[in-house]
């Protein structure tokens, strides 16, 4: 039920297993491994795992810290992944606690799956069986595939080890408390002598290995809180609070988001952002949870930001989720949410990077001539006009389309149909900003228009919304995506008393101390799925802070500003989950939410690369900091609620860097 911490090198990514030395989803493009386990323990030729002794594990961006005690042995462990390399190395330190001198036989087993074959386009990379065969004048094993080139190469830089044929293993001879250290390493590839020189240089110094990776991270943060880096096109500002339930947070969607980050020569694309790590869906980027993080990618990395955006203008964003950064191409099925973020991601990047000039940029989608930007998010706006059936709303489809696991959000649901009165009005400013203002005009009143038949969807009295079926009939649905997206987009145009009533639904249904539900337990729906990210047991890693900017919104920011530090308490295992479990349905870890396993039923991956959500509920929510197309900027603050003397610095828009406070913006001068 434990779902093990992930690393990453920024060229593909590796989890570590339940022992303390064993590690899976060994996973870099173009070759893959899939989710196999290597490298597990035995101590005395036992299987380390079959004694049951508990392992502590620390996450930490540059290593996973494990620990473990067998009778008088204390077995300490470094994970890493080396800068550069495709692959890890394991540190690992056995201590002799005892007052008599032990001899032990230390192995790790090893198992190959590797393989280059593309493109990844389900959710486990592939893998294929190997040979094995030992490496001449070394400690490890060559696995190798049968249908491509791909080989893995493993061992141990200790000596005096001697090689199975499916593990390496090593008599340790130790005095009282004295301590013997040894080093794992396994590199990927194609090349088998370039990965032969690559696994020559991690045993050379794996303690050194372990050190870069450190220091490699350490420069990686750095860069992305500093005007002018040479890591990030951007940059985002520093947070200055004395709340730190805000602080972790902010920094929390920070870091979740550059956890993603891809340069590898595999992508066609250049640099880009994966969507989840390690084990599912990797060199596929969601164009949802893209938009879901769409504030930070604007700020700190704007230049891939937009590549992404044009790629995706150039596919068929009605019939695909993603993009399969290998090749370039589609992947999975049409979300109906798609529409909403592509208008939200050009908007975003627009206004955050002082970029109105990218409205007139002419791209061709799929299926026409080159036609501006501008013309595309308008296009994206009205594109629910064509899935109205004999209801004014949009009808958005069946499971796979919105929710998956929700089998009643289905169809004319408020979220997306609240969304598409903003998306008119945003290309309405768009339009405006342009010099059409009868295009505006037109677009402005079409989403005023429609507000109304949004509003009849609401539950008189309760705070949630209905589904409308295709034959007319109501079905109350008590999701969190309608409290989340109708807040943080019509807002305004619904009456105090609903307002009040939706907060209060939220609030009695949906929050826990450290989470919350994205499916109230009272719903219908709530016995169909066992998968947290939008059931009853969890909820995804945006919608908390989604949640919180609504309640913003909606008039509560102080219900918000409560909820913080128990949020906070959930920012302690690394960055966000795909999904995390509430305190009823899974275990807190030290007061925080956990993270959702990985097994069926649950599906969930360790990390998932909407975390700006976060940031973004900071900035654009308790600061209230809100820059348009045309350049302007407000601020609206809320920071009474969370830190009355609250600062952002150097937050950048377009050639500017701001301070912002309570007051509004303190200071502007150019950039460095």
């Amino acid at each position: 039920m434990f779902n093990p911490p992930g690393l990453t090198n920024f060229l593909g990514a590796v989890q570590v297993d339940h022992d303390v030395t064993a590690v899976r989803s060994v996973n870099f493009a173009p070759v893959s491994h899939g989710d196999t386990v290597t490298a597990a323990l035995s101590v005395d030729g036992r299987l380390f795992r079959s004694f049951g002794v508990p392992v502590s594990v620390q996450w930490r961006p540059d290593r996973v810290l494990r620990s473990a005690r067998l009778g008088d042995l204390a077995i300490t462990t470094t994970t890493a992944a080396p800068p550069g390399v495709p692959g890890v190395v394991v540190d690992i330190e056995v201590t002799n606690s005892s007052d008599v001198e032990q001899t032990v036989r230390l192995g790790l087993s090893v198992a190959s799956t590797v393989t280059q074959a593309g493109p990844w386009r389900v959710p486990e990379p592939p893998s294929e069986p190997n040979t094995l065969e030992p490496v001449a004048g070394r400690s490890a094993l060559l696995g190798r595939a049968s249908s491509s080139a791909a080989v893995s190469i493993q061992g141990i830089d200790a000596g005096g080890a001697w090689v199975r044929d499916r593990s390496v293993e090593v008599d340790a001879t130790l005095a009282p408390g004295a301590t013997y250290r040894f080093g794992y390493a396994h590199v990927i590839g194609v090349a088998e002598q370039e990965v032969l020189a690559a696994y020559d240089g991690l045993v050379a110094d794996v303690p050194g290995v372990v050190a870069a990776a450190r220091d490699s991270w350490n420069a990686t943060l750095q860069a992305g809180f500093t005007p002018g880096n040479s890591e990030f096109s951007g940059h985002v500002p520093s947070l200055e609070t004395s709340n730190d339930a805000l602080r972790r947070l902010y920094w929390w969607g920070v870091l979740g988001v550059i956890w993603f980050r891809r340069d590898t020569p595999a992508s066609v694309l250049g640099r880009v952002y994966d969507t989840l790590m390690p084990r599912y869906w990797q060199s596929t980027t969601f164009i949802w949870d893209f938009s879901l993080s769409s504030m930070i990618h604007a700020l700190l990395d704007p230049e891939p930001m937009r590549r992404q955006i044009e790629h995706w203008i150039a596919l068929d964003i009605h019939r695909h989720f993603g993009t399969e950064w290998q090749t370039g191409g589609p992947a999975g099925y049409w979300y109906s949410v798609n529409d909403y973020a592509m208008t939200r991601l050009v908007r975003d990047y627009v206004r955050w990077n002082g970029a109105p000039d990218f409205l007139d940029v002419k791209l061709a989608a799929h299926d026409g001539p080159a036609r501006p930007v501008a013309d595309h998010v308008a296009d994206w706006a009205t594109a629910w006009e064509q899935l109205r059936t004999s209801h004014p709303l949009a009808d958005y489809g069946e499971i796979d389309n919105l929710m998956e696991c929700v089998s009643s959000y289905i169809h004319e649901v408020a979220s997306l149909n609240a969304a598409n009165v903003w998306c008119m009005r945003a290309a309405a400013e768009i339009a405006s900003v342009r010099g059409d203002d009868g295009t505006a005009a037109d677009l402005r009143a079409r989403a005023d228009a429609l507000v109304p038949h949004v509003r009849e969807l609401y539950v008189e009295g309760q705070g949630f919304w209905h589904a409308r079926q295709p034959d007319g009939r109501m079905v109350p649905v008590r999701h969190c995506y309608d409290f989340t997206t109708v807040g943080m987009t019509i807002a305004a145009d619904l009456p105090e008393r609903q307002r009040a009533e939706m907060a209060e639904f939220f609030v009695r249904e949906l929050r826990t101390p450290a989470w919350m539900r994205a499916l109230s337990p009272y719903d219908d729906d709530a016995s169909f799925s066992l998968r947290p990210d939008h059931q009853w047991n969890g909820a995804y890693p945006a919608w908390p802070a989604d949640a919180a900017r609504s309640l913003i919104e909606l008039g509560h920011a102080d219900v918000a500003a409560a909820w913080l530090p128990g949020l906070a308490r959930t920012a302690n295992q690394g960055p966000p989950g795909q999904a995390h479990f509430v305190e009823e349905a899974g275990t807190p870890v030290n007061g925080g939410a956990v993270k959702s396993p990985p097994q069926f039923p649950y599906l969930i991956d360790w990390a998932c690369s909407s975390a700006g959500a976060w940031s973004a509920l900071v900035v654009e929510g308790f600061f209230g900091v809100r820059p348009a197309v045309d350049g302007t900027v407000s601020v609206e603050s809320r920071l009474a609620a969370v830190d009355p003397d609250a600062r952002l610095l150097g937050l950048r828009i377009g050639d500017r860097l701001v301070d912002v406070d309570s007051s509004g913006v303190l200071a502007t001068r150019a950039p460095e």
